[in-house]
């Protein structure tokens, strides 16, 4: 039989400490870091938006600059096509920050609604269809676009 005396049990016990100690901050560093990650994506993600967003701006003002982004259309663009393709950058943006969890459940069926009144309502749809999404889009995004929003 084997008799641990006082000492022994309190360096045991220190030593359970230390590791445990040492385990839990690891593990929390890793989560921190973790959410760091995320949040560096979601920078980038709104650094991209407003990039995409100034561009808009700019196509809205000036439709003939378009052409330095597509040039399939013949003749001279409208103002309707970049505001189409605007829209859609806006809804595949909102559809971005959804999956990524930024928009809650409320804040996401507002939108989705906004995207169904979108296609229902107004000609987006037939942008939609024209503009060979799989050259603009994610295939996520058509796939919700298609399935959720135009057949809705």
């Amino acid at each position: 039989m084997v008799l641990i005396g006082f000492s022994d049990a309190l360096s045991l016990a220190q030593t359970i400490g230390i590791v445990g100690t040492i385990i839990l901050t690891l593990y929390f560093s890793k989560r921190q870091i973790q959410g760091l990650s995320i949040d560096v994506e979601t920078k980038v993600l709104n650094d991209l938006g407003e990039k995409i967003h100034r561009m808009g701006e700019m196509l809205v003002e000036r439709p003939t600059l378009g052409r330095v982004i597509t040039n399939t259309q013949t003749g001279r663009w409208s103002e309707e096509i970049p505001f189409a393709y605007y829209v859609l950058y806006i809804c595949s943006y909102a559809y971005d920050m959804r999956k990524r969890r930024v928009l809650n459940d409320n804040e996401w069926s507002g939108w989705l609604q906004w995207m169904r009144n979108c296609f229902q309502q107004g000609t987006i749809k037939e942008h939609w269809k024209s503009i060979q999404s799989e050259r603009w889009f994610n295939p996520d995004f058509q796939n919700f676009i298609n399935r959720e929003v135009v057949s809705a």
